[in-house]
């Protein structure tokens, strides 16, 4: 498994509308594996490779590059900065972190914090509030001159640093969807180190702005036009404590996972059974999952211009929207392995 790729894409920063560093990253790993590869107005990467005949049958992968993070939305006198959040976050998880600050000439580490008094000066009830994520701020500890360095505007994400628990666990930021951008890379570079071919056209969208509502993808849909559009994604994995046996969604280290439902779309049922078809023939271990709410990017691929058939292929993630993000090897193996599989097949 190329867990550099995979540490590289999940420690570099990029939240809806400020794709661009994660964009470059993944234009440069992807030279070698498409005949095309050109970005689109709204900033997504669009990767294809061609298919055979006059009209071949059109395939796309979609794999989001933004992370959950937020917007410088105002500077004070004193240097604290306010922001906006961009993407869905849990405010019980964004207490005493550290950040990183994005601009255009450089870079800032710093606290965020949620405003209110300390614990040794709180009262009992203003310690059992949950602040919301627009109550929080940054303190960068260069004070006035904050103002100085950072625009409104500039883009803010978790700088917590990639792990490998055990033999099997990586935890990082951002694992939603950075794990997507490495199998839209070595899903490709697996079917050719294989010496597998397609009849299709092939095309890897690296999208932006799911997190704020699966805007990319319906832009390079519309474009492109799949005639089968896959979303690749994570999903949840609440296999862990004080979560209901019915609610977990899938199991780390079960397979990748087919994702026939969310709160966005329906999968078509015989790409959901061809995809087991495949699976079954490369014995590559598999759990279909039906998530309660949330969406991805394959609603798009699904519903854009005339439509497509279109399924999830996602890889179950412990404490997603959080810094300890957390996959098993396995799973991210197994769908590397499906895709490359599916590909050949068309």
């Amino acid at each position: 498994m190329n867990i550099d790729l995979l540490k590289r894409l999940c420690e570099m920063p990029g939240v809806p509308g400020h794709e661009h560093r994660v964009r470059d990253l993944i234009a440069a790993e992807a030279q070698d594996l498409f005949d095309t590869i050109e970005t689109d107005v709204m900033g997504n990467l669009i990767c294809t490779r061609k298919g055979q005949g006059d009209d071949p049958e059109r395939i796309m992968l979609a794999c989001h590059m933004d992370e959950i993070g937020f917007l410088v939305s105002h500077i004070s006198d004193k240097g604290f900065l306010n922001v906006s959040p961009v993407g869905g976050f849990d405010p019980r998880n964004l207490f005493s972190r550290r950040v990183l600050v994005c601009t255009s000439k450089g870079d800032y580490k710093g606290v965020m914090m949620a405003e209110g008094k300390p614990v040794h000066i709180s009262a009992p009830e203003d310690r059992k509030k949950v602040p919301e994520p627009t109550e929080f701020f940054v303190d960068l500890g260069l004070g006035a001159e904050a103002k100085n360095k950072i625009r409104v505007g500039d883009f803010v994400v978790m700088d917590e640093p990639f792990l490998e628990l055990g033999s099997e666990r990586i935890v990082s930021k951002a694992i939603d969807n950075r794990i997507a951008c490495w199998l839209g890379l070595e899903a490709v570079r697996k079917l050719l180190k294989d010496g597998h071919s397609h009849r299709c056209e092939l095309t890897v969208a690296f999208t932006v702005q799911e997190e704020v509502g699966l805007r990319g993808a319906k832009t390079v849909a519309f474009a492109k036009r799949p005639h089968i559009g896959i979303g690749v994604d994570t999903t949840l994995a609440c296999d862990t404590p004080g979560v209901p046996e019915k609610d977990k969604t899938t199991e780390l280290g079960k397979g990748v996972g087919l994702h026939m439902k969310d709160g966005s779309f329906i999968s078509d049922m015989a790409l959901v059974e061809e995809f087991e078809t495949v699976a079954e023939a490369g014995s590559i271990p598999v759990q279909r999952t039906i998530l309660a709410g949330g969406g991805m990017d394959g609603a798009s691929l699904q519903q854009a211009a005339s439509g497509a058939r279109a399924i999830g292929i996602v890889v179950g993630t412990r404490y997603i929207h959080t810094v300890g993000e957390m996959i098993d090897k396995r799973d991210a193996i197994a769908a590397r392995d499906l895709l490359a599989a599916f590909l050949a097949t068309h």
